[in-house]
């Protein structure tokens, strides 16, 4: 079953795992570490912190999904959709708040997973996920200008109006080398694949650049210059400084973390299950990912979810299991310890070009177009989404969201839910297919039914629909044979009507109530208020109630 939180490395194991399986992992995982080792230095760059902290939360975090991972070949580690929430967070509270969001994030998605709630993930609506994953590129894309040109500004990161004003005002500024090395970075990372896909671009175009800037002291920025010395050992584990100011500082970022954590691994999954033919454990998947981010700060790392690319080029190049996740963990370690001074050597217009594509590959303007042919509603809710991401706050972005969504929805529900007069609105459709003819209804007795689900959003219609009625029956039967839900606002509104009806001297009677509907009134006593011989499970029991009145 796919709510089983059971890791899916238990089942690999207990079907059977042998030699050839470990050989193809193997291969697989060692070229998935190289192909995440330039982007967990550029996520990490580009998100305020230092460069071998996205290689600690790739080692670290990659690990423990892979051991918990509730799909069969997720690579786990820093994405880029964490740039933007991750850099508000350290400017605000430094790393050591990252550290503290993060570690609430990993707690909210492990009860997540407990209590089975990987399957509502699934109802965050498409526009809105386009939206913000839209805006969050366009930011990463916006804040790789400062490495590509070498600008002499410190506004790379800052709102999106102040940084593109920063540009404008440090342009003459620019440096034709690192143009030069961006553009030959980006060329190689494109031209790669035309030969050959088992070597990724990004790391022929790393090794090429980092070779010519170094062999011939060509003047650009690098990750020494910016960031000193790499460290070659991963670092103790230590726990952040928490207090209960920082907790609550922190914490909407910290949903913001565990809500993108969720989408990305579990879109990750979905993906995966879908070139391997598997279907992925959702619950257990958030377990995963809580657990690995909770620790990842301990070690200086920073948030991680399933990453969608590494998660496909696993695939493609034959991973059977999480083994393969736990090879791709144990390359990048390996290349920390004896590679990891070189990586000083790195140019940041390479790695400016390597965001650049992650960024275009994120943008998804292709869907994003393509949704602006959509009903009014969702290209509303992807066009907010997206504005406030760029403009505003990721945080705020999703909240709105989330709310907008939830909002647009109950409306379309209202407008699916009717409440009819028998009446005035038989239409032939109803009359063919309803067992209740006109003449069947006495003198003085009024039919309404109501089709759909009764909530809070189609109250109003209820009430306005009753106030039709110029002449007053002595009897009102209120249909209901296909409600399949009635809330609390609902049953006010029907408390109401039998007040008023009460108090003019009009009986009121239900019909068609379901079981699961007449324990919802009898919860709330409402059955002893109309009165239990009232309430009648067919239109045929509620005629002969109303005879008795008329």
């Amino acid at each position: 079953m796919s709510s089983r939180l059971v890791p899916q490395i238990y089942d690999c194991f207990k079907e059977g795992y042998n030699k050839k399986r470990l050989m193809q992992d193997t291969l697989s995982g060692v070229t998935v570490g190289i192909v995440a080792l330039p982007l967990a230095i550029a996520f990490a760059i580009a998100s305020g912190v230092k460069p071998e902290q996205g290689l600690f939360t790739a080692i670290i975090a990659g690990l423990l999904i892979s051991l918990l991972s509730g799909s069969r070949v997720q690579i786990g580690g820093p994405t880029g959709a964490f740039i933007v929430v991750v850099y508000d967070i350290v400017v605000k509270f430094g790393y050591n708040g990252l550290a503290v969001a993060t570690m609430i994030a990993g707690i909210m998605l492990v009860a997540m997973g407990a209590v089975r709630l990987g399957g509502v993930i699934k109802f965050i609506p498409y526009p809105m996920t386009v939206g913000f994953t839209s805006g969050i590129a366009l930011i990463i894309g916006t804040t790789q200008i400062k490495d590509i040109f070498g600008l002499q500004t410190q506004a790379a990161s800052a709102g999106f109006i102040h940084r593109i004003e920063s540009y404008v005002q440090s342009a003459s500024t620019f440096n034709p080398y690192s143009i030069a090395v961006a553009a030959a970075a980006l060329a190689i990372i494109l031209i790669m694949p035309k030969f050959t896909k088992k070597i990724p671009g990004s790391i022929i175009a790393i090794l090429i650049t980092t070779a010519a800037v170094t062999a011939f002291n060509i003047p650009v920025a690098t990750i020494q210059t910016e960031f000193g010395e790499v460290p070659s050992t991963l670092p103790l584990p230590s726990f952040p400084d928490i207090n209960l100011d920082l907790v609550t500082a922190v914490f909407p970022s910290a949903i913001t973390i565990a809500l993108l954590a969720a989408i990305e691994s579990l879109l990750s999954a979905v993906v995966a299950d879908g070139m391997t033919s598997t279907r992925h454990r959702s619950n257990m998947e958030l377990v995963g990912q809580g657990v690995a981010n909770f620790f990842s700060p301990l070690f200086g790392g920073i948030p991680a979810t399933g990453a969608i690319a590494r998660t496909a080029t696993n695939i493609k190049n034959g991973a059977t299991s999480p083994v393969s996740g736990i090879v791709h963990a144990i390359t990048l370690l390996l290349i920390l310890m004896f590679f990891g001074k070189w990586a000083k050597l790195i140019p940041m217009p390479t790695l400016a070009a390597v965001l650049i594509v992650v960024a275009y590959h994120m943008s998804e303007w292709r869907h994003f177009l393509k949704l602006l042919k959509s009903p009014a509603a969702d290209i509303l809710i992807m066009v907010v989404t997206f504005l406030l991401t760029v403009f505003i706050d990721l945080t705020v972005a999703i909240e709105t969201g989330v709310v907008l969504s939830a909002l647009l929805f109950m409306n379309r529900m209202a407008e699916t839910t009717e409440v009819k007069n028998f009446g005035r609105e038989v239409n032939e459709d109803f009359e063919t297919h309803d067992v209740l003819s006109k003449d069947r209804i006495p003198d003085g007795v009024d039919v309404f039914e109501i089709f759909g689900s009764f909530f809070f959003g189609a109250v109003n219609q209820f009430k306005d629909t009753l106030r039709i009625v110029k002449k007053k029956p002595k009897v009102i039967i209120l249909r209901m044979r296909t409600v399949p839900y009635i809330d609390a606002t609902a049953i006010m509104a029907l408390e109401e009507v039998l007040k008023k009806s009460e108090s003019e001297g009009i009986q009121l009677i239900l019909s068609g109530i379901s079981p699961n509907l007449l324990h919802t009134l009898e919860k709330v006593e409402f059955d002893k208020k109309i009165g239990r011989e009232n309430i009648c499970p067919h239109i045929d029991n509620a005629l002969e109630q109303a005879k008795k009145f008329v």
